[in-house]
């Protein structure tokens, strides 16, 4: 089960892609169908996102923008599989990563090492090679033995994103990553993420305009939970900006 997050691991069953209510399709996707997202509020239900539906295949980029309280958040939990939707259905024919630089689902009381573990047990990965990744990335060095509780929010993402990086999928789940670190940090990431793995699949969320009219060849814009999907980039942030 390749694209089960390994930092949510009692969310495997809604990720395995052998589930019998995900349905094998033509190509080698990731999309949503007719998504539909619906809280309790006092006297009702209040619907956070109406219909979305989009796809992307192999090598394609696509950025989901939106200013705040228009959906973004609850479609990542929900591509994720962080939570289910009310209705509509996701699916992953290909394998897809938990947002990059999640650092939710660990006990603090673990190590770092601890979590490359379990990354590696959840993944089938020798754990030499795990730890080789992130050590590298992270450069962590001596705090990689001590839990995480102890360490501060730029260790945490550097932990976060290395990880993130030490498993290899087809499609990758990015949220708001590079503006994570320091200027020095936000460099190598950029470069892990966008150069050297340039030929991967891509749901961008993010507000930096020039980056995803670089990278992305198509755009979900998002307003009061509903979407229009754009092929044109630049006339999508044209829409964007007048929102």
């Amino acid at each position: 089960m390749n694209d089960i997050p390994a930092s949510l691991p009692q969310l495997a069953p809604l990720l395995d892609p052998r589930r019998k209510d995900a349905a094998p399709e033509p190509a080698e996707i990731v999309g949503a169908f007719d998504l539909v997202k619906e809280y309790p509020v006092h006297g009702g239900m209040r619907r956070v996102l109406d219909g979305i539906t989009f796809t992307i295949r192999r090598g394609e980029k696509i950025a989901v923008l939106g200013h705040n309280g228009a959906g973004k958040s609850t479609l990542v939990r929900l591509l994720a599989g962080i939570e289910e939707p009310t209705s509509g259905r996701i699916v992953r024919t290909m394998s897809m990563s938990w947002p990059i630089a999640l650092s939710g689902g660990f006990s603090g009381a673990m190590t770092g090492f601890d979590c490359m573990r379990f990354l590696a047990r959840v993944y089938d990965k020798p754990f030499e090679e795990i730890r080789d990744s992130v050590e590298t990335f992270s450069e962590l060095g001596r705090y990689l033995r001590m839990p995480i509780r102890t360490y501060s929010s730029g260790m945490r993402a550097r932990l976060a994103f290395g990880m993130s990086l030490a498993i290899d999928f087809d499609c990758y789940l990015i949220d708001e990553v590079i503006a994570v670190g320091d200027r020095r940090f936000q460099v190598r990431s950029f470069e892990e993420l966008f150069v050297k793995r340039k030929d991967r699949s891509m749901i961008i969320v993010g507000h930096n305009l020039n980056m995803i009219g670089d990278l992305c060849t198509s755009a979900l814009v998002l307003r009061n939970g509903r979407s229009r999907v754009f092929d044109d980039v630049g006339y999508a942030l044209k829409i964007y900006s007048t929102l």
